[in-house]
């Protein structure tokens, strides 16, 4: 079974966080800073999963599955491609610390 979850982690995806930082005129700007880059298994959501995130208008809701990495949390965003998503959830598979389903919203 591990070796088809490495053969599901094909995609590329950041891990960012937000900082402040103080620009030269003095004011404080908030950028998105890379904090991991991570092989990621993609996966639509469906059935009863799709129907929950549907009725929080989350239309574009998505579950990334990673390799088990402490610091993640919701207050951080997934870069995907061209592409931005907002973390609603972590969740630490089976609690084994094998690996984590990020359950993210896409931003547009």
């Amino acid at each position: 079974m591990a070796r088809r979850l490495t053969n599901q982690f094909k995609h590329r995806i950041t891990i960012q966080r937000q900082v402040e930082e103080q620009n030269e005129n003095g004011f404080i700007i908030n950028e998105w800073q890379d904090r991991h880059h991570l092989w990621a298994a993609i996966k639509t959501l469906r059935g009863r999963e799709y129907y929950e995130a549907a009725t929080t208008q989350n239309e574009n809701t998505v579950r990334f599955v990673v390799r088990y990495t402490t610091g993640i949390n919701p207050d951080m965003r997934i870069k995907y491609k061209d592409r931005a998503f907002e973390i609603l959830s972590v969740i630490n598979d089976d609690e084994l610390n094998k690996t984590l389903t990020i359950i993210a919203k896409e931003v547009v």
